[in-house]
């Protein structure tokens, strides 16, 4: 006789929704407490910058080298995030925020380094005030400054109808726990590692295989990095292959993409290239090269991205010393399916 069998009974769902709850104010409460000493951490190092800037004779001299030397010192000893550009965001709060009581524990650091941007106080403080009541996202307070929505208001007959699309717009942008731990600042301060957060595990298989392949092809190539974050202004960018060809004296750059190739990624990778020229080209270096690869099921793209006053230097002197654009598509759906395959016995 054959034993019946019984479907799993569901639990109720006010069983559910309460264990949820749990979960939720847990993750809010973590979220809430790095927040807190993450932003109060920064304040106090912007007040002791300024206390012993003041005790200095020669304030230029100061900012130029002894941050310098501040930063060399602490991303010795606890990695990234106390570059130079960062110590005098963390001084900048300390002035625009004197007063350690009237720094809210609600907004992010990036929240704060958002608001530092807008040069009137009174501006600043009603931003700040906004996001705390609406409960802003970083990116909603990023379209509110960008959109004017201060100077719209002051200046609307109709401010219930400025307020109305103001709401419709950020409904969007709330963030998610996944767009916190991306954040690149509470990265930096947990002293994590990112470039998991940054590669899915198909990218993350391919990049492994296409790192080995141009190592191994013999043409120059020398590693540098992988999923380097480059920091330009406010914004942070993430190239997922560095190289440094030491044939051809130049750095070459590749970015992957899972899916088709979009216009944006054409400028996205011209972006980068720019930044890498400006940032770190050393001046006996020749120009940086960007490599886009694109992978999809049934297609492999692969275009190299040069400068346009640069495109007859790299036809003439690099191309002979790198693999040429077919090579690269047959490499890297050779690598797809391989990726693929690996990840599937793992599973």
């Amino acid at each position: 006789m054959n034993t019946p069998t019984h479907a799993p009974q569901r639990q109720p769902e006010n069983l559910i929704d309460s264990i949820a709850t749990i979960i939720e104010q847990a993750r809010q409460h973590v979220r809430q407490s790095v927040n807190s000493a993450m932003v109060y951490s920064y304040w106090e190092i912007g007040r002791l910058i300024v206390e012993d800037e003041q005790q200095g004779e020669k304030r230029a001299a100061y900012g130029k080298a002894q941050l310098q030397r501040i930063s060399t010192q602490l991303t010795e000893r606890f990695g990234k995030g106390f570059d130079v550009s960062n110590l005098r965001n963390m001084r900048s709060f300390y002035l625009a925020f004197p007063i350690r009581d009237a720094v809210r524990r609600e907004l992010s650091w990036t929240h704060y380094r958002t608001l530092l941007r807008i040069e009137n106080p009174a501006a600043r403080q009603w931003y700040l005030r906004e996001s705390i009541e609406q409960n802003w996202s970083v990116r909603a307070l990023e379209r509110q400054i960008g959109k004017l929505y201060y100077e719209r208001l002051l200046a609307s007959q109709n401010k219930e109808l400025v307020m109305q699309e103001a709401a419709e717009h950020t409904e969007n942008l709330a963030d998610s726990i996944h767009h916190y731990l991306r954040d690149p600042y509470i990265l930096d301060f947990l002293n994590l590692q990112d470039k998991t957060y940054q590669e899915s595990d198909l990218e993350q298989a391919i990049i492994n295989n296409l790192q080995d392949f141009l190592l191994e092809m013999g043409k120059g190539f020398a590693f540098v990095e992988r999923q380097q974050r480059i920091r330009f202004d406010d914004e942070d960018f993430y190239i997922d292959l560095v190289f440094y060809n030491y044939k051809l004296k130049c750095f070459v750059l590749i970015d992957l993409k899972l899916g088709k190739l979009k216009h944006q990624d054409v400028g996205q990778m011209d972006t980068y290239v720019r930044l890498y020229n400006e940032k770190y080209k050393a001046a006996d270096d020749n120009p940086t090269v960007g490599l886009m690869l694109c992978s999809e099921k049934s297609e492999a793209i692969a275009r190299y991205s040069v400068l346009a006053d640069q495109k007859q230097l790299f036809a003439v002197k690099y191309l002979p010393y790198l693999p040429s654009e077919e090579e690269l598509q047959a490499a890297l759906a050779i690598q797809r399916e391989e990726a693929m395959r690996r990840l599937a016995a793992q599973e």
